[in-house]
């Protein structure tokens, strides 16, 4: 088995914990996709050979991979030879539309793209067009025309040495949302996940037996944290590509699965399939996300399992407070042992208790900074702590409530995903006529919330909302588009010329 390389006494890393784990649980299983289970010394053999053939290529510490594919097990190793070599890990939506890549491709600069069949579309003839990049390839046994087969990289035998990893190097950069058009970065290290393993081992209570359902993409952080968090606790990732609710509901009850993650519309449509199937989902005993009451109940009222809820971002990574719903209804939980909270107003000054201020953390679970973008990192750890763009208040029992975003970071979040208003309004603003547009969230029974907008336009009746949904989902990604469209021919407007957007959500939100 080899052994960390150079490095500090105290270092530990996430190849360290793959290390342990392939000495801990051995033949236990570590990941199930389809009839194949690979065990931890299995996945610690992988990862020594996929790290053979990033080093052959000559791809070294601190250049980034960047990854358009959905959930695979070779995208868990290709994570963890990253980790090995102290290459960066850079997942990317395989939601987003080819120039939104592009942009995500600009910020990254990496020397390796790897995708798979199903994005192939997305980069076509990039290959070529991209000499940056130096190295393309394919998940699988084959690719296309323009890139190499992953499986060709795994390398059985002698591997370069184990990189000098710190614990305070990138691990991986996780794409948030597209405040400035390119979507930010956010550098997670490797202390940071491996502290964010420990503090949902200690909440969930994961251990061996434990079974996560790798339903949600690995390039979100609830996805490939929550599995990280088991293997590091010798649990095992059952694998799926793509969310598919039936087969959810068959893999839960084949491998005893014990924990989903959830954003809307997942659970609602698990409790349908298992309702539509016969199931009782039996083994389940944790579903840890965000969702409407009612589904809540629900899975309550027909399951064994308990819903729990926390507030989180990226830059966190993961949760900063957690809690079962049952135990404060309403409430997101109690700072996490290792983060602390305060809530201040807009001079960073502590607001009194019950009071809506801005949440601001510091710890170990603090990300690095938004990648090649010092100046807003900067901003955002003004005053020695992080500034997460969201409101909430405490209540006399030191539990947090979530109240919205402010202002200049409005935030909507359909189905788990991030959508910033001012991306959607730059698009609608390209169509002819249109002089001015307010976009917003509104509640969505079936994705939690759903993107309106206000379109400023004359004649008002020029365009039909499935116009501009349709023109907004030909410039970015589909889930981006608007659900609703009302249509003005003068938006309110502040004394400055400004849109009103607080007077155009009091005139339209419930229009």
């Amino acid at each position: 088995m080899t052994t960390a390389g150079p490095g500090p006494a105290h270092a530990f890393t996430v190849y360290d914990m793959i290390v342990r784990g392939a000495l801990a649980y051995g033949e236990a299983p570590a990941l199930i996709q389809g009839e194949r289970t690979i065990s931890f010394r299995e996945f610690h053999r992988r990862v020594h050979a996929l790290a053979g053939g990033l080093a052959a290529l000559g791809v070294g510490r601190g250049e980034r991979v960047c990854v358009l594919a959905q959930n695979d097990a070779s995208y868990l190793e290709l994570y963890g030879a990253c980790a090995r070599q102290g290459i960066v890990a850079y997942p990317i939506n395989w939601r987003l539309t080819a120039p939104e890549v592009e942009r995500v491709l600009e910020r990254a600069t990496p020397a390796m793209m790897v995708v798979d069949a199903s994005t192939l579309a997305v980069v076509e003839g990039w290959p070529a067009a991209k000499p940056s990049v130096r190295h393309w390839y394919q998940l699988g046994d084959s690719a296309a025309a323009g890139f190499r087969p992953f499986a060709s990289l795994y390398r059985d035998g002698a591997a370069p040495p184990v990189a000098a990893v710190s614990p305070d190097d990138a691990f991986a950069v996780i794409s948030t949302a597209a405040v400035d058009v390119v979507p930010r970065g956010a550098a997670l290290t490797h202390a940071n996940v491996l502290t964010a393993n420990l503090v949902a081992m200690a909440a969930f209570g994961y251990a061996p037996a434990d079974r996560y359902l790798l339903a949600l993409p690995l390039f979100h952080i609830t996805a490939l944290g929550t599995a990280l968090a088991h293997m590091h606790a010798g649990g095992a990732s059952v694998i799926v590509a793509r969310f598919d609710a039936e087969e959810a509901v068959r893999l839960i009850d084949r491998h005893r699965v014990t924990h989903l993650s959830d954003f809307p519309p997942v659970l609602s449509t698990v409790l349908d399939a298992a309702d539509k199937l016969g199931s009782r989902l039996a083994s389940l005993r944790d579903v840890a996300g965000l969702d409407a009451p009612p589904t809540i109940q629900r899975l309550h009222d027909r399951t064994g399992a308990q819903f729990w809820t926390g507030f989180g971002q990226s830059e966190t990574s993961g949760f900063v407070t957690i809690q079962r719903v049952k135990d404060r209804p309403g409430a997101a939980g109690r700072p996490v042992p290792v983060a602390q909270l305060r809530l201040v107003d807009d001079d960073d000054r502590d607001v009194p208790a019950g009071a809506p201020g801005e949440i601001v953390v510091r710890g170990p679970l603090v990300f690095q900074g938004y990648y090649a973008q010092p100046d807003v990192t900067a901003y955002t750890f003004r005053n020695g702590w992080h500034h997460t763009g969201d409101v909430g208040r405490f209540d006399a029992d030191g539990y947090l409530h979530y109240v919205k975003r402010k202002p200049e970071k409005e935030l909507i979040k359909p189905g788990g995903e991030n959508v910033y208003p001012a991306e959607v309004e730059t698009v609608i603003m390209q169509m002819e006529g249109v002089s001015g547009v307010c976009v917003f969230g509104v509640p969505d029974l079936k994705w939690g919330e759903a993107v309106k907008a206000v379109v400023e336009v004359r004649p008002a009746g020029r365009y039909t909302p499935q116009q501009v949904s349709d023109f907004v989902g030909t410039k970015i990604a589909r889930f981006k588009r608007p659900h609703a469209v009302a249509f003005t021919d003068a938006l309110p407007r502040t004394a400055e010329g400004a849109v009103d957007r607080d007077a155009v959500k009091t005139k339209w939100a419930t229009a």
